[in-house]
């Protein structure tokens, strides 16, 4: 499986990462069952979030860390999503939700850590400089952003290198072959074509979040079937449906699944890529294995994304 290296972070981060909101002590079997699969087809980042399962995402990956695995995955969790009061990106509550993941977590510190949405009504630097202070204590390795626009990255990292700080290190957006014609959650932003310029450009690695668009490409759905309304308020329109034909088309031409296609997409950007990964089974997971293994050129990832006819 490939890597990426981060210029903080000791271990490099595999390009699929597992995600974890479905996780919960109450299915503890579960949860370590598939993060042992997770293991076995090579990856070794495990996401999650301070807002996950109400912060039990976080309590059974911490369980599964306590039984002497700490030392084998690369923990990513995220703070400062908006609760019923509004934004928590302030340096109280980024540090109360940091304190208590790592508690959960069981762990004195994470390898990478994300704010889970921006306050642009807040100097960047300053978020920085709250951030920076974690580093600085131990508690955090690598920086990085999830929902964050492009603009603001670029703010941020012109702002730590000049005041000696260190920077956003990964961006974390929702990137998938079908394109989002409105965000999924609030709040949340997926990469179009001038995001994906801008990090082929920069080099940052993206991060991306339903990697697999919700399972649209599953072949559980189709084009006269409006049961998930999620998906159709999000992703069913003419654009996605031929992304999808293209990527059954392409999948037949190489003895793979759709699905395999669309996690190929995301992994074969002209940037460092990874993709957050949500399978519930064995079978699920080594599907998700071997469509990272998947290579698509140059030409074949422009004609997926209907770049080229």
């Amino acid at each position: 499986m490939q890597e990426i290296s981060l210029k903080s972070l000791a271990k490099p981060v595999t390009s699929l990462i597992m995600g974890s909101d479905y996780f919960h002590p109450a299915r503890q079997e579960v949860v370590d069952s598939m993060l042992e699969n997770y293991a076995s087809v090579g990856g070794n980042t495990v996401d999650t979030a301070f807002i996950y399962s109400g912060g039990e995402s976080e309590i059974a990956i911490g369980n599964w860390l306590d039984q002497g695995n700490r030392g084998r995955l690369n923990i990513l969790t995220k703070g400062g999503h908006p609760n019923e009061n509004g934004p928590t990106i302030n340096e109280s509550d980024i540090e109360e939700q940091l304190k208590r993941s790592l508690d959960r977590l069981k762990s004195d510190s994470v390898e990478l850590y994300a704010l889970h949405r921006d306050d642009p009504s807040l100097p960047v630097g300053q978020i920085l400089e709250w951030l920076n202070s974690h580093v600085d204590a131990g508690l955090i390795t690598s920086i990085g952003v999830s929902n964050w626009t492009t603009a603001r990255i670029e703010e941020a990292n012109s702002y730590a290198a000049a005041h000696g700080l260190q920077g956003i290190e990964f961006s974390s957006p929702n990137l998938s072959l079908a394109k989002a014609q409105e965000p999924y959650w609030k709040g949340c932003i997926s990469a179009d074509q001038s995001t994906i310029a801008w990090h082929e450009n920069s080099g940052l690695p993206l991060f991306s979040w339903s990697s697999q668009a919700r399972g649209f490409f599953t072949g559980l759905f189709s084009r006269d079937n409006f049961e998930n309304q999620d998906l159709v308020r999000v992703f069913y329109n003419d654009d996605n449906w031929e992304r999808y034909d293209r990527a059954g088309e392409l999948a037949a031409q190489k003895g793979v699944s759709r699905i395999q296609i669309a996690l190929a997409y995301v992994l074969n950007q002209r940037f460092p890529t990874a993709a957050i990964i949500g399978p519930k089974n064995k079978e699920e997971m080594e599907s998700c294995g071997e469509g990272a293994e998947i290579t698509l050129s140059k030409e074949e990832t422009a004609w997926l994304d209907l770049l080229e006819a």
